[in-house]
Formats: C-alpha cells, sequence, structure tokens
C-alpha cells in the first residue's frame, strides 16, 4: 500500500561574506587559535554585515533551493522557517521571505526550537504533508546569533556564527518502506527543567531586552552526547532500520567533540559523517540545513544516501529525522 513521503527536490545556503577567523577574537580576549580549535573544532565563521537581517540571509538561501529545484516561489504552499533571532518580535520572519521571494499565496510561519529548529520545522512540514495540508514547503533554518552574543564572555562568543539553509519537501508517493525517498521517520524531545544550561538572559515580557547567550558548558555536552544518541537510534527504530543502513549522519554542527563522541556511541565512523563545524560554528537552526546543502552541492551526499539528522538545543529542546536523500 502507498504511502505519501516528503521527497527533497532542492536546497539552497547562504552565509554572510564577512568571515572570522578564531586570531580574531584573540585581540580581545584571554583565548587563542589552538585554545578554541582544541575545544570546539572551529577554525572560522561568518558574521552578518551592519543592517544585515536574519531574513536576508533567509532570502538567499531560499532563492538558491528554488533555482535548484527548478521551481518558482509560487510552487509554494508554505515557508516554515526556524529561527530563534527573527527580525521582529512580529509578524514571523517568514513572512518577511514570503514576501521577498515574491510568494503571494499559501501560508508562511516561524517555529522556535534554537538549534533543534530545522528538525522541528522538518517535522511539522512532513506532517503536513503527509496529512495533505501541504504538497510543496519550503523549510529553511536561519540565524543571526552574532547579535545576541556577549563579546567578553569568551566560553560562547567565539562558538557562533551567522548563516542560513533551505530544503524543498514535495509530496510524492512511496512504497512504505525504508527505501523510500524523503522523511522516513522524527523523533522530537524537549524538557523545560534544563532551561538554565542553555538561554538567552532576556525577552519581551521579562526583561523587555533582547539579552545575550548564556550556557553551561560541560553539563550542555553532557546532555548532548546521551540525548542526540538516543533520539538517534529512536528515529532510526521508527523507520525500521539501523545505524548500519546509515550513509551519512548530518549532527547540528556545534561542536566537533560532541560530533565525535555521539557517533562513537552510536558506533558510526566518522568517515560517514558531515562535518562543516570548522567553517562555520555554531549557526544554531542553520547549522543542519547549511551542512546538507554544502554537502550535496560538493558531491558528498548523492540522491539515494540515507540520512540521520540530529540536533540538541536550549530547552532543552532535541530531534532527529532519518531521510533518504
Amino acid at each position: 500500500m502507498g504511502v505519501i513521503r516528503a521527497v527533497v527536490k532542492g536546497y539552497g545556503h547562504y552565509l554572510p561574506e564577512r568571515v572570522v577567523e578564531n586570531a580574531e577574537f584573540a585581540e580581545t580576549l584571554d583565548t587563542s587559535d589552538e585554545w578554541i580549535r582544541t575545544r570546539t573544532g572551529i577554525e572560522r565563521r561568518h558574521f552578518a554585515a551592519e543592517g544585515q537581517k536574519t531574513s536576508d540571509l533567509a532570502v538567499e538561501a531560499a532563492k538558491a533551493a528554488l533555482a535548484k529545484a527548478g521551481m518558482k516561489a509560487s510552487d509554494l504552499d508554505a515557508i516554515i522557517l526556524a529561527t530563534a533571532t527573527p527580525d521582529q518580535t512580529f509578524p514571523s520572519t517568514a513572512t518577511r521571505v514570503q514576501h521577498a521571494i515574491g510568494m503571494k499565496g499559501g501560508f508562511a510561519f516561524d517555529i522556535q526550537a534554537v538549534c533543534a529548529g530545522f528538525i522541528f520545522a522538518l517535522a511539522n512540514a512532513n506532517g503536513m504533508i503527509q496529512s495533505g495540508q501541504a504538497k510543496t514547503v519550503m523549510v529553511i533554518g536561519a540565524e543571526t546569533f552574532s547579535r545576541i552574543l556577549d563579546w567578553e564572555d569568551r566560553t560562547t562568543c567565539v562558538l557562533f556564527g551567522d548563516g542560513a539553509g533551505a530544503i524543498i519537501l514535495q509530496a510524492e508517493e512511496g512504497t512504505g518502506t525504508g527505501a523510500d525517498r524523503g522523511v522516513l521517520s522524527t523523533d522530537l524531545n524537549s524538557d523545560g527543567r534544563f532551561n538554565d544550561l542553555l538561554y538567552v538572559d532576556g525577552g519581551v515580557s521579562s526583561t523587555g531586552t533582547t539579552g545575550v547567550v548564556r550556557m553551561q558548558g560541560q553539563e550542555v555536552f553532557k546532555h548532548a552526547v546521551s540525548k542526540l544518541a538516543a533520539c538517534g537510534d529512536t528515529a532510526l527504530h521508527k523507520a525500521g532500520l539501523t545505524a548500519g543502513d546509515l550513509d551519512w549522519i548530518v549532527p547540528h554542527q556545534a561542536n566537533l567533540r560532541i560530533i565525535k563522541r555521539t557517533a562513537q556511541k552510536m558506533g558510526i565512523s566518522m568517515d560517514h559523517v558531515v562535518v562543516t563545524v570548522q567553517d562555520h560554528g555554531n549557526t544554531s537552526a542553520a547549522s543542519i540545513p547549511l551542512a546538507l546543502s554544502v554537502a550535496a552541492s560538493r558531491g558528498q551526499i548523492k540522491e539515494g544516501d540515507l540520512l540521520l539528522l540530529e540536533a540538541i538545543g536550549g530547552g532543552l529542546t532535541w530531534g532527529a529525522a532519518v531521510l533518504r536523500w
């Protein structure tokens, strides 16, 4: 019996022009290129220009994804944009993207699950396509985290970067087996008890200010490895597959040590892990779609490859998705 699958039809990404090497931080902070590389694997990241907004980055990624898919904005039924750094308190950044690319119909909205945002957005898009609510959905992750960093805190400001990535999903009939292309399963989780491990110390209804990122790095690290491995295994089980079936893990690009430890815990060789953290830093919700687009553009990910996507972020929120490219 056939089922509806949400199949990737296009992808794209955008990175701001300004590249910030680790050495730049050493000019103002008690840190060094070696310190940052050793602890995070990060070598450089991109920062948005003055006046460049999250929507600006998202629009460029959206245009690239449409071009890759050979589609027009009018072919889209919906845009779901994951971000923790929206242009405005309201309306959604997604509606600004919708207007900018010339999409006059359908609907657009934001999702906020911080670094896990793209997985949550992907799961929502998949559900809408499977239910018939939409046929073609663009899923975007876009962030300007440079706007919410404490430049005197060397434990956080060196970690993050700005960027955007997008994919286009479209309904196709599948066989209902793991051999189908498209989203095969998702697994979403959150636990608000861990709010104080990773958060921004401001907000509309609390301080009336934007605030900056605060993080208990070691605690986040411990939760990340165990939770990412567990939700990855759960997503694979839901799809009727195992880690041995995977061609690639495409993890949230936050920290190379987390990536390596999670792969090890799942029994996956690093030869099968997409790594871009060295060039982008942690771009939060943009992390996974950026990595997908970069890896696909350089021929690393090919049509038919089985992927496991996984991410964890503030909340804590975490999730995984199994996707055949």
